[in-house]
C-alpha cells in the first residue's frame, strides 16, 4: 500500500525531502491546533447557548469525557498523554476530565460560549485521566462472537465477555444521566495524539449542547517524522477491528437511542472501513443495519478518502441505507488533502466537487436521499484542514445536526441547495439567508 505513494513521490518534480517536509508541516499545522476552546459558533451569536437543556450534573467547567483506545501505554503515565502512538493488541476504556479554563465558573463559560470576541482565551486542559476497563489482547483463540461450548471454557474468552458486560453496564448508567440517551463518538485523523482527540471532542460536544455521552476512539496515530503519514495510515488499518468491537458494544447497550459518529480526515477511512464490515455482517445475518447499530448521523469532516474507492465500496453497495443521514464536509481548497491527493492515486473525498460525480453516482445518491455534501465556502486558510471545529459556520451546522436530527434545507439547517446532493454553507450561516430563497420543510430520514 505504501509503494504506490513512493512512486508518486519519486516522479514529482519537487525534491523528495522537500516534498515530505511540506507534507509533514502541512498536516502538523492543520491537525494540531492549540488547545483553547474554539471560536463561538455563529448560531450562538444570535440565539442563546442551550444551557437550560443541559442536566445539572453536566453544567460544569470540569466535564468528563470517555475514551476507547488501542494505543499502547506511554512509558510514563501523565494525564495529558497516558498513551503513546504505539499499537496495543488490547482495548482500554476510561475517562478524562477536561478543564474549561481554571478561573471560570459555569455562568462565565456560558457567557463566553455566546461571545463573538473573548477578552481571554479559555484554555482546555486534561486534569485527570483514568483507565477503567482493559480488554484481553486480540486475536482470541475463539472469535468474540463465538457461542461454541469450547469457547466458554477459554479463560481469555470468558474475560473478554466479562469486560463487555462491564463496559455496557457503565455506558448504560451514563446514558441515564444524559439529556439524550445518545452517544457522540469522535474519531480523529492523522498525526493526532491522545490529548488532541480529547480536545477536539471537547469543542464538538460542548458547542453541540453537551448532548448524550461523549466518547472518543483514539487509534495509534502521531508517529511523527516525515514518514509519519505513511505509518499512521497503516495504524488506522490496524485499528479497524477494535473500532468494530467498540461500535458493536455501544449498539448493544441497554437504553441507547442513537449514535452520532464524527470522523475527521484519515479517521474517516478507519470509520467507513469498520462500518462497511459491520454492515456486511448484519446483512449476512439477515439483520437491518440501521436498527442494529442505531447510527443516526455519520459526519465525515474533510475525509482523506480516495473517491474512487468510495464509489466502489460505499456508493455501489448502497452503504447509506445503514444510517439516518450522512453529512460530508468538503472544501476544494483544503491544502492538506491537496498534498495527499498528489501523493495518492485519486480524488480525495474531502475535495469533491459536483463535477466529479458520474451520472450513475448522481442517480444512486439521489435515490438514497440521505447523503449530503456540504460545500464549505469560507473555510479560512488555504491549508486549513481542521475547519470542522475551527470554522464557526461548520461547527454551527454540526451542532444543529446533532440537536435536531434533521437534514439540510429546512429552517433548522438552512443550507443552500446546489445540485446533485451538494449544499452551500455560507460565511454567515445559519443566518443572513438570501430573501429570495424559500426553505423547504425540515428534512429528516427518508
Amino acid at each position: 500500500m505504501i509503494y504506490p505513494i513512493f512512486l508518486k513521490i519519486m516522479k514529482t518534480k519537487i525534491p523528495f525531502r522537500k516534498l515530505l517536509g511540506i507534507v509533514f508541516s502541512t498536516f502538523v499545522l492543520s491537525c494540531s491546533p492549540a488547545p483553547n476552546l474554539t471560536k463561538t459558533p455563529t448560531v450562538y451569536l444570535q440565539q442563546n447557548y442551550p444551557a437550560n437543556a443541559i442536566p445539572d450534573n453536566l453544567r460544569t467547567t470540569q466535564p468528563k469525557l470517555y475514551f476507547m483506545t488501542d494505543r499502547f501505554l506511554a512509558d510514563e503515565w501523565t494525564d495529558q498523554k497516558p498513551y503513546s502512538s504505539k499499537r496495543s493488541p488490547s482495548m482500554a476504556f476510561g475517562e478524562v476530565t477536561v478543564s474549561f479554563g481554571q478561573d471560570r465558573d459555569w455562568e462565565k463559560l456560558v457567557q463566553s460560549s455566546e461571545a463573538k470576541d473573548r477578552a481571554k482565551e479559555i484554555r482546555l486542559k486534561i486534569t485527570d485521566a483514568d483507565e477503567f476497563i482493559r480488554f484481553p489482547s486480540t486475536p482470541l483463540l475463539f472469535p468474540v462472537s463465538s457461542t461454541a461450548a469450547e469457547a466458554t471454557k477459554d479463560p481469555a474468552f470468558r474475560t473478554y465477555k466479562k469486560r463487555e458486560v462491564e463496559f455496557k453496564g457503565m455506558l448504560s448508567g451514563l446514558l441515564k444521566q444524559s439529556n439524550k440517551r445518545d452517544v457522540v463518538l469522535f474519531v480523529h485523523g492523522f498525526n493526532n495524539e491522545f490529548d488532541d482527540a480529547a480536545y477536539a471532542l471537547a469543542d464538538l460536544w460542548h458547542f453541540s449542547g453537551r448532548i448524550g455521552v461523549p466518547i472518543f476512539f483514539t487509534w495509534p496515530s502521531g508517529a511523527g517524522g516525515v514518514l509519519g503519514y505513511l505509518k499512521d495510515r497503516e495504524s488506522g488499518e490496524y485499528s479497524v477491528f477494535h473500532l468494530k468491537e467498540t461500535l458493536r458494544l455501544i449498539s448493544q447497550t441497554s437504553g441507547l437511542d442513537n449514535v452520532h459518529i464524527i470522523a475527521h480526515s484519515r479517521g474517516a477511512d478507519v470509520v467507513t472501513t469498520a462500518l462497511r464490515e459491520l454492515i456486511i455482517e448484519a446483512r449476512g445475518g439477515g439483520k437491518p443495519s440501521y436498527e442494529t447499530y442505531k447510527i443516526e448521523n455519520l459526519i465525515l469532516a474533510a475525509p482523506d478518502l480516495d473517491f474512487g474507492i468510495v464509489r466502489q465500496r460505499l456508493i455501489a453497495e448502497e452503504f447509506s441505507n445503514a444510517f439516518g443521514q450522512i453529512n460530508v464536509y468538503v472544501n476544494k481548497n483544503d491544502g492538506a488533502l491537496g498534498i495527499a491527493q498528489k501523493l495518492a492515486t485519486g480524488q480525495r473525498l474531502g475535495r469533491l466537487k459536483s463535477s466529479s460525480l458520474e451520472q450513475i453516482d448522481k442517480a444512486i445518491l439521489a435515490r438514497a436521499g440521505n447523503v449530503h455534501f456540504i460545500d464549505v465556502e469560507n473555510s479560512g486558510s488555504s491549508v486549513g484542514h481542521s475547519y470542522f471545529r475551527q470554522n464557526p459556520n461548520v461547527l454551527s451546522d454540526i451542532a444543529l445536526t446533532l440537536q435536531h436530527n434533521v437534514g439540510p434545507g429546512g429552517k433548522k439547517r438552512p443550507l443552500l441547495s446546489r445540485s446533485d446532493n451538494f449544499w452551500g454553507l455560507t460565511k454567515f450561516y445559519p443566518f443572513d439567508t438570501p430573501p429570495e430563497v424559500e426553505l423547504d420543510a425540515d428534512v429528516g430520514r427518508n
